[in-house]
């Protein structure tokens, strides 16, 4: 079950998925694999290295985190466009 988007990490923030190698950073929020048409909560690509291309791109659900490393930036844009978000979804 995916999060809800008042719920979601900013981009930028660092986590560690449940039994993860590597740490990930978040470069994107509510994203649909293009291939299944399932919606996931991010997308992101290892840290420190960052995007290296499609097959070092991971899509995951908010709750497949573990540990939040570090959160990302947050400012009165992020809140409007989280805002945005929650009218699409139909969320409260």
């Amino acid at each position: 079950m995916s999060a809800k988007v008042k719920e979601l990490l900013p981009i930028g923030s660092v986590i560690w998925l449940r039994d993860a190698k590597k740490p990930l950073m978040i470069f994107g929020v509510k994203q649909t694999n293009v291939d299944t048409q399932q919606e996931y909560d991010y997308i992101g690509v290892f840290y420190p290295e960052g995007n290296m291309g499609k097959e070092t791109q991971f899509l995951f659900q908010h709750e497949d985190i573990e540990t939040v490393e570090f959160r990302g930036y947050n400012d009165e844009k992020r809140e409007e466009f989280i805002q945005k978000l929650s009218e699409v979804f139909k969320e409260n």
